[in-house]
């Protein structure tokens, strides 16, 4: 990834301590890009910021009238979630719906987030499973898609029918043929694209509710599933979350490892991808909240915006040490 910019600073008192560099990208309807900042051709892996893009199968293939799919577990295939009781109690009630359980996920146990959980499986000297994963949602939409194929149980596999539709329509919304992929941290194949393909694809998402296709269909019906359920998207204080909230439906934002953050802007036809070259979270969760500020669809006051764009450094004794906050070229 050549040419990165600087995106976002980290001041300890005076001196300017780190910096993050990146690229990001906002992308109209026409797939025209109308800011950048660093090399819009930078390619990435998206990791979990298109699950969307992965959740498209999902309604064309018509499995999620077949099974009866509502809007939680629309938000579900499309979250990171922290693996709290919201979470998981509904992860285990749709794989109960669809007659399928918990070893028939392909994405590994993983320690949840939320606190109450995992002080819950501490005490009780239990071990995280396959629920508590963040990706469970999206691996049950794929159990549900793949039921609906008939496919085998290894719906993993890049070559599965299942996979082999999450690929197409993340090609074919991207508007890129993708390059490279790889096993994300869930096992799910994960497809290459640049970040302006990758913002290109959201602004698809921003407009579809203007047309009558069937993918254009599926696209707002995933929209309109995350900014219903922001909570089941991410969790309490995650950045998602709480970002949502504060646009108060307005927006649909998603994360993915490695510093990707998308955003989908429907009021402007707008689409934003970024992607924070050494792959800091701190410095993804501000660049957003930067860019969400700069294009006027959040409140720069709002405690959410302050909290995740500047918020402060503090000490292991509570003593504000320093602040974290975009860079001069997001302000």
């Amino acid at each position: 990834m050549s040419n990165p910019v600087d995106l976002v600073e980290v001041w300890r008192g005076d001196l300017l301590e780190s910096v993050h560099q990146g690229h990001a990208v906002v992308c109209d309807d026409t797939g025209q890009i109308v800011q950048a900042w660093g090399d819009p051709s930078a390619v990435i892996y998206p990791r979990s910021s298109c699950k969307m893009l992965q959740a498209l199968p999902l309604i064309e293939s018509g499995a999620a009238h077949a099974f009866g799919l509502t809007s939680e577990h629309f938000a579900l295939a499309c979250a990171s979630h922290e693996g709290a009781a919201i979470h998981t109690d509904r992860v285990t009630a749709w794989l109960k719906h669809i007659g399928l359980g918990e070893d028939d996920l392909r994405c590994g146990p993983q320690m949840p987030d939320d606190r109450p959980a995992r002080k819950a499986l501490i005490k009780t000297d239990a071990s995280p499973c396959q629920i508590h994963n963040n990706c469970s949602g999206k691996h049950t939409g794929f159990l549900t898609l793949n039921k609906h194929l008939s496919g085998a149980a290894d719906y993993d596999g890049i070559d599965h029918p299942v996979q082999v539709a999450v690929k197409s329509a993340f090609e074919e919304v991207t508007q890129e043929n993708s390059a490279h992929w790889a096993r994300d941290g869930c096992s799910a194949p994960n497809h290459t694209s640049s970040v302006h393909g990758l913002a290109r694809a959201m602004a698809f998402f921003a407009s579809a509710s203007e047309r009558n296709d069937t993918r254009s269909a599926a696209a707002a019906t995933l929209f309109d599933a995350m900014v219903a359920h922001p909570d089941l998207v991410a969790g309490d204080r995650r950045a998602c979350t709480e970002l949502m909230q504060a646009m108060e439906g307005r927006v649909a934002i998603k994360t993915g490892a490695e510093g990707v953050f998308v955003a989908i802007i429907p009021e402007k036809k707008l689409g934003v991808a970024l992607k924070i070259t050494d792959g800091a979270t701190r410095a993804s969760n501000a660049a957003i909240a930067a860019l969400l500020v700069q294009l006027g669809v959040l409140d720069a006051a709002h405690p959410a915006a302050k909290r995740h764009m500047t918020p402060p450094i503090l000490n292991r004794r509570g003593f504000e040490t320093g602040v974290l906050r975009p860079a001069a070229a997001l302000t």
